[in-house]
């Protein structure tokens, strides 16, 4: 294997020291640098560009550090991950037109998995705003329904103002993305206004605490439930409950299911965890939503990939709802007890209102009945090439515990949620609701940018990994320890599995007939590169791969008839869950 490939670095001397941050204001662009100095920002993703010169000239004076990246689509994702890794807001950066329009599959992520995200792009001066200008796009118009609020900046003296509230708003509250435009006219403008501080406005509403009846009624229910489940969701993570909802479910011994944005919120070594539930989650947890009679869901949209048909989710159980977000409360799933308010908070009232655990001893030993039935398997015969299940569970027996797994979307994405064991939030970073491809590589810097002292590993796909290759060069550039692990089927794997189980196994545009060797483009771009293709080299690949010092790439070639299972079909009864090809063809 060829050495890594030297970067060449800098000669210090060759560029003035830059300031500790901005101290007096004399532009827009200073006060917009200003307003993100004082919200604490500290890092940056973006890309350069005309209409947002003025403001990275700004950047130059500041204490902020700024990661260059390949793509904004890449930026925005980056700073989507730092924001998910650090519970604050990862800041995003772009020029007008194309650079702000790059950024809008990352914003709208971020809009699904409610993760707190600031994006400033630039725009063409007021002046030309109408007229069709050189990369000109209305990016408030185009960014308005994937935002929890977007500005178009109009005054040299309040545009600062703009970016503080706009970074409030990401941050409190159900968290998501803002965006702050930016007319070239108002960041060079003339003004000498220091920002105020990151406020959200008089209007927004912030639900703490819910109803003490409401709670009241919630906990009657749930003392009197035979067979009561925890569903734990993102918004645990958002919100910092894990410690909470753990002590709750401990101390009622209370069975725990987690969404998939949810996975880390309760440990999967714990006697009372059922794992992930939904379309591709274990069967214990599938037969535990189908036959709980009570079910406190908590931070959870009840999105489709969890519940299927609705009319068969939870059917014989009443609904305890816990939602910071009113909007969400019996959209999808009817809640029959509300609890409108932070899941800390609400958890820690049903705590103190709760005088009697539940007498669920049967529903507990019939839980584990469906955990052992049912565990996470799959097969090794000895003719058929190396399974990807099986590099997943390794890399996670050899992993810190703590480690930090991305992922872009596709099989391998619910391959490193079912085969990984998460016992803390924040280490689970992946595009949940959108389901983007190639979240993968930018996501990782981002994590690694947000957690530097963590491990970070990349798990991704062929056709995911391609999609974002040219981050990889960020990653070298930055020096940063990631490992990616490419599953390489050559093929949009889930795609194929779903044309075989729902198609006639009419394979169109699924399947690659050719696809580059990633370890030998890893090497191109200055990282370490891996083939891995035996299951008796996975352990001393990967150990290899981790002891590297920066980032390195494994092309794992699987099995490319492998899938995932189980397998709930779409809008199908989470209860009928398929455990094969052959269950599959009789639900």
């Amino acid at each position: 294997m060829s050495e890594r490939a030297s970067i060449p670095k800098r000669d210090p001397e060759e560029v003035p020291e830059r300031e500790n941050g901005i101290e007096e204001v004399t532009t827009g662009s200073q006060s917009v640098i200003a307003a993100l100095e004082q919200a604490g920002v500290e890092h940056a993703f973006g890309v350069q560009g005309g209409a947002i010169m003025p403001v990275y000239d700004a950047l130059y004076d500041s204490s902020i550090n700024h990661i260059t990246m390949a793509h904004e689509q890449g930026a925005a994702h980056a700073a989507d991950a730092y924001g998910i890794v650090t519970g604050e807001p990862g800041l995003a950066m772009a020029t007008s037109g194309p650079g702000a329009t790059n950024l809008v599959t990352g914003i709208a992520d971020a809009a699904m998995d409610s993760d707190p995200l600031i994006a400033l792009t630039g725009q063409v001066a007021t002046d030309f705003v109408g007229n069709d200008a050189f990369q000109e796009t209305d990016t408030t118009g185009i960014t308005m329904p994937i935002t929890k609020q977007n500005y178009f900046a109009d005054h040299s003296d309040t545009v600062g103002d703009d970016v503080s509230e706009a970074f409030a708003l990401a941050e409190k509250g159900r968290q998501g993305p803002t965006l702050v435009d930016l007319p070239k006219d108002i960041t060079k403008g003339e003004t000498d206004q220091w920002p105020n501080p990151p406020k959200t406005p008089e209007t927004h509403d912030e639900p703490v605490e819910a109803d003490e009846s409401a709670v009241e009624a919630a906990v009657t229910a749930l003392e009197d439930a035979e067979r009561p489940l925890i569903l734990s969701g993102g918004g645990v993570v958002k919100s910092e409950a894990s410690e909470e909802l753990r002590s709750f479910a401990h101390e009622q011994e209370i069975p725990v299911i987690t969404t998939m944005p949810g996975l880390g919120t309760f440990p999967e070594t714990d006697d009372l965890s059922l794992g992930m539930a939904g379309m591709h989650g274990t069967g214990a947890a599938n037969m535990a939503v189908t036959n709980c009679d009570v079910l406190l869901g908590v931070g959870t949209r009840f999105d489709d990939r969890l519940t299927g048909g609705v009319d068969t989710f939870a059917p014989d159980a009443d609904i305890i709802h816990v939602e910071i977000d009113p909007a969400e409360i019996s959209k999808n799933i009817e809640a029959d007890y509300p609890l409108v308010g932070d899941a800390k908070r609400v958890l820690e009232q049903i705590d103190d209102a709760m005088t009697d655990a539940p007498e669920a001893d049967q529903w507990r030993e019939q839980c584990q009945i469906w955990t052992e039935e049912y565990p996470l398997t799959y097969e090794t015969p000895d003719d058929e090439p190396l399974k990807p299940q099986y590099v997943v569970e390794t890399f996670d027996e050899l992993a810190d515990d703590d480690a930090i797994v991305t992922t872009g979307v596709g099989q391998h994405q619910m391959w490193a949620a079912q085969f990984w064991t998460y016992e803390y939030p924040r280490t689970w970073v992946s595009s949940n609701g959108l389901g983007t491809m190639g979240y993968g590589v930018p996501s990782a810097i981002g994590a690694k940018i947000g957690a530097p002292d963590t491990e970070v590993v990349a798990f991704d796909g062929d056709g995911s990994f391609l999609m974002t290759i040219q981050e990889l060069s960020v990653a070298v550039r930055e020096n940063l320890d990631i490992t990616y692990v490419v599953l390489n089927n050559e093929a949009i794997g889930m795609v194929r599995q779903w044309q075989d189980g729902f198609y006639e196994g009419r394979r169109m545009a699924s399947e690659y007939p050719w696809v580059p060797e990633f370890d030998k483009l890893a090497e191109a771009f200055g990282a370490r590169g891996f083939r891995l293709e035996e299951p008796e080299d996975v352990e001393e690949t990967i150990q290899a791969a981790r002891e590297y010092d920066g980032p390195a790439v494994i092309d794992a070639i699987i099995d490319p008839a492998e899938n995932v299972f189980p397998m709930v079909p779409s809008g199908g009864d989470n209860g009928l869950f398929a455990l094969n090809e052959q269950h599959l063809e009789m639900i």
